[in-house]
């Protein structure tokens, strides 16, 4: 019978790899949690228009990325490709959000995307999101900025770069993409990949982020959007760069950051690494003032990040399992013995105590019992032989001294 193996762009993780994602998950608690941030859950399953509405219909995401179908009740749903819309769409929902009166609210778990499976991006991958609602000044801004440093760097993530860019505003990204539109129509299209033909016109800022280097050289003289601000957006855009300069935060201005979703407006930034091969973002975020209204909510703005986790992960220090307290080791092979009754009930009482350990209810040799101690790191070996059992004893081995005493059964009741 042939084995039934993972979907492609599916992956599994056992300890050794699901450890950096608990790690990655109790700093965010702890990081966003000095920051009054509330950790919010929200289905993995939504309605496909909340994401073609928030996310944009010429977005690839929305294009072509997402995993859609339609249920028995006739309805058209996503699974989410990323987490703001949902987000919103339960604070919407629920009520909580008011402009003038911000609202903290952070979340994680898997996303899903139709994309080529490649290092670093994977079909089902993971991100921990914040979203900060509700305030549209500056220092909201640069207040998810900090954090995002700051937890980043619990993480002991370092030598990883800081991009900042402003995207305008309802009134000045007008002007802007009707330069951008007019200087695209100048190039020779033929050179341009298909879907920057495609975006020219119906979302000319996603041009700006093709990845093909051809595109890329092309598009390297087109006008930047800093020429193009208006003057809201411009003293915004300053404010937030004097408050990052005041806090000590190293950046590079990147008039070519755009990211790849339709709703971002203003203040725009990324955080990058170059130690993770060609997929070099690994959080992003900013400003969306219009999206809660755009999706039926009151006109309140936002501002948030996403990170991903499969490339934090690249980037942590690999840590080790926590060293277990013990390991309880039967080699009272009688057949009928009770031994392994007492070992379980035994280990039981230690786990009551706070200790951590495993029990092995297969009865062996004292020397194979020792060595499968010795590599499960356990602190102690607890050992349960036909001698110990019948003087209702234990006996305890320090596998770091060497030393070894006997002990009652009984003492573990109390």
């Amino acid at each position: 019978m042939s084995v039934i193996q993972k979907i492609k762009g599916f992956a599994d993780m056992f300890p050794e790899d699901s450890r950096a994602f608990t790690r990655m998950e109790d700093a965010a608690r702890l990081i966003f949690g000095r920051y009054g941030f509330g950790e919010l859950r929200i289905p993995v399953l939504e309605r496909t228009e909340l994401f073609a509405k928030g996310i944009g219909e010429d977005t690839d995401v929305v294009g072509k990325e997402m995993y859609t179908f339609t249920d028995r009740g006739d309805r058209s749903l996503t699974m989410r490709p990323e987490a703001t819309a949902g987000a919103l769409r339960a604070c919407i929902e629920a009520g909580v959000i008011e402009p003038g009166k911000p609202s903290r609210y952070y979340a994680f778990g898997p996303m899903f995307r139709y994309e080529r499976p490649q290092k670093g991006r994977m079909r089902q991958f993971h991100q921990i999101d914040a979203e900060l609602l509700g305030s549209a000044e500056p220092q909201a801004d640069v207040e998810v900025i900090l954090m995002l440093r700051d937890y980043l760097a619990e993480l002991g993530i370092g030598e990883l770069t800081f991009e900042l860019n402003s995207l305008g505003c309802r009134e000045c990204r007008p002007e802007y993409r009707a330069a951008l539109t007019a200087f695209f129509e100048a190039l020779d299209h033929e050179k341009l990949c298909e879907d920057c033909r495609r975006r020219m016109h119906s979302n000319p800022l996603r041009v700006l982020d093709c990845k093909v280097p051809n595109c890329k050289a092309l598009v390297k003289d087109a006008p930047a959007i800093g020429d193009h601000l208006c003057g809201g957006c411009r003293d915004h855009f300053s404010a937030v760069l004097a408050l990052v300069d005041s806090a000590g935060l190293t950046y590079t201005l990147n008039p070519r950051l755009v990211r790849g979703l339709d709703y971002y407006q203003r203040t725009t930034f990324e955080v990058t690494s170059g130690a993770i091969g060609s997929q070099t973002a690994v959080a992003g975020g900013g400003r969306y003032d219009g999206l809660v209204k755009l999706l039926g909510g009151p006109d309140a703005p936002g501002v948030g990040f996403a990170c991903g986790m499969e490339r934090l992960a690249m980037l942590m220090d690999k840590q080790e399992a926590p060293r277990p307290d013990f390991y309880l080791a039967v080699t009272d092979t009688r057949e009928g013995s009770g031994a392994l009754n007492a070992a379980l009930l035994l280990a039981h009482k230690l786990r009551q105590r706070g200790l951590s350990g495993d029990c092995d209810y297969t009865a062996g040799s004292m020397k194979s019992r020792l060595r499968h101690a010795g590599r499960t790191g356990a602190r102690k070996c607890y050992i349960l032989g036909a001698e110990e059992f019948d003087a209702g004893q234990v006996t305890i081995k320090d596998m770091d001294e060497g030393e070894q005493m006997k002990i009652a059964l009984a003492a573990f009741d109390n």
